[in-house]
């Protein structure tokens, strides 16, 4: 039951007490259609980008592949992340680096 007037940028619809008009600016108008366009097109992007992920996760290789084809060119040696457990998790280091 509501007349929207975009002209003159009123909304007027039947109340209670007799007609009730809703009034706004130009400035505002604008203001919201751009936002609307920018949520859109963040919308857009991100359909585009899930898209994008669901395609290139069927593409990617298997991690433990790729890790274990490296073969490090110097002499490495593992150090345990938790001395506690040493068989869990290791970093591999450089066995020739400095001290320092």
């Amino acid at each position: 039951m509501a007349v929207p007037n975009y002209t003159y940028l009123k909304l007027k619809m039947p109340g209670p007490n007799g007609i009730i008009a809703i009034e706004s600016t130009y400035e505002h108008a604008y203001d919201c259609d751009v936002e609307c366009i920018e949520y859109a097109e963040a919308l857009v992007e991100a359909e585009t980008l899930i898209a994008n992920l669901d395609r290139l996760d069927g593409e990617a290789p298997d991690s433990k592949c790729r890790a274990e084809m490296f073969e490090p060119t110097e002499a490495i040696k593992l150090v345990p992340v938790d001395p506690a457990y040493p068989d869990d998790q290791a970093l591999r280091i450089s066995a020739t680096l400095d001290i320092k």
